[in-house]
C-alpha cells in the first residue's frame, strides 16, 4: 500500500512518535515520510502541502505523473528556532550518517560534559512543586544538529516514595542564555525541542525491540522502588530536529511534572495529572552511576 506521511516535531506528547514509527513498520517500498517542524493544522493547509496531497492521490488513484516517483523517500525541517528552519531530503530515517554521542551528567557543576566525572554527586528536587527539577546544561562549541532520537539516562532515588514520574524536556538556549521557543502543538511558539517521560516503576526494558538509542519499555509489570534504592532508568525522548549553532546551550529539565503546563485561553493542552510523586527525587551521577543524555549528532554530507 503505498504511503504518504507526514509528522511533525511539533507535536511531542501526541503524535509524533507514534506517525513516525508508522512509517518505520509499513512494509511498501512506495512510502513517503516528510517531518515538518510547523503549528501542524497551519501546515496541513498550506497551497504547497494541500498540492503535495493532490499529486500522491491523483498518482496512485488516477495513474497520472505527477513526479511522486522522484520525490526524496525522507523530507526533513532543521530547526533553529519556531520561525527559522531548513528543510533537506534525506533516503533514510533515522538518518545513516548519524553518530550517538554522551554527555554525561555532571551533578556537581549541574552541567553536561564529555566525559563521565569521576566524583559522585547528586541533585535532589521535590517533585511535587511547579518549581521543583533538576537542570543540566551543555554549550556547544562549534555548530552541531541533533537529528533523531535522544536518550537520557539516569540513576534515580525516590525519598519517602515507592514509585516516581520522571518528565524530561531539552530546551536550547541562545548565546545569551535566553530560552529559544519551537512550534508546540497547534497554537503555541514557545515550546521544547523535544521532551520525554517515564514512569520509573516501568522502567523494565524489551531487549528485542530496544536499541541504543531508543529504550522500549514492555509496560507489562510494575517494579517498585525500595527505600534507599538507586535504579537505573532509560527514558525515551521522541525524536526531533534541531541546530544549535557555536555558542548555543543545550538544556535538559528533569521535573517530577508536565514541564509545559499552561495552555492559553479555550485552546486545549495535554497534561499527565494522575501523578505517584512523594517526597523528593535524587539524581546521582559520575563515578559508578553513568547518567548521561545520549544524542544523535549529524554531520554534512
Amino acid at each position: 500500500m503505498p504511503a504518504f506521511v507526514v509528522a511533525s516535531w511539533s507535536d511531542h506528547g501526541l503524535h509524533t512518535r507514534g506517525t513516525i514509527e508508522a512509517w518505520r513498520r509499513i512494509a511498501s517500498s512506495q512510502k513517503w515520510l516528510e517531518i515538518h517542524g510547523q503549528k501542524k493544522w497551519a501546515n496541513y493547509y498550506r497551497p504547497e502541502s494541500r498540492e503535495k496531497q493532490a499529486a500522491f492521490f491523483d498518482h496512485f488513484l488516477k495513474g497520472r505523473d505527477t513526479g511522486v516517483q522522484d520525490w526524496p523517500p525522507v523530507l526533513i525541517e532543521v530547526r533553529e528556532s519556531a520561525h527559522r528552519s531548513t528543510k533537506r531530503s534525506e533516503s533514510d530515517w533515522p538518518l545513516e550518517r548519524t553518530s550517538y554521542v554522551s554527555l554525561h551528567l555532571d551533578a556537581a557543576n549541574k552541567s553536561l560534559v564529555p566525559e563521565p566525572p569521576a566524583a559522585e554527586a547528586q541533585v535532589a528536587y521535590d517533585p511535587r512543586e511547579p518549581a521543583g527539577e533538576a537542570v543540566f546544561d551543555h554549550c556547544f562549541e562549534e555548530n552541531t544538529e541533533l537529528t533523531g532520537y535522544m536518550k537520557l539516562k539516569l540513576w534515580v532515588e525516590a525519598v519517602e516514595s515507592e514509585d516516581m514520574d520522571l518528565f524530561v524536556g531539552v530546551q536550547k538556549l541562545d548565546t545569551r542564555g535566553k530560552p529559544v521557543g519551537f512550534n508546540f502543538y497547534a497554537f503555541y511558539d514557545n515550546g521544547p525541542a523535544a521532551l520525554g517521560w517515564l514512569r520509573a516503576s516501568h522502567r523494565a526494558l524489551d531487549p528485542d525491540r530496544s536499541t541504543p538509542w531508543q529504550p522500549v519499555h514492555t509496560h507489562l509489570r510494575e517494579d517498585l522502588l525500595v527505600a534507599g534504592e538507586v535504579v537505573p532508568v532509560e527514558i525515551e525522548i521522541w525524536p526531533s530536529s534541531t541546530l544549535f549553532r557555536a555558542g548555543e546551550t543545550l538544556r535538559v529539565v528533569v521535573k517530577g511534572m508536565d514541564i509545559y503546563r499552561e495552555a492559553l485561553p479555550s485552546l486545549p493542552f495535554a497534561r499527565h495529572e494522575d501523578l505517584r510523586n512523594q517526597g523528593s527525587h535524587v539524581v546521582h551521577a559520575g563515578g559508578r552511576y553513568d547518567s548521561h543524555l545520549l544524542v544523535p549528532a549529524v554531520q554534512p554530507r
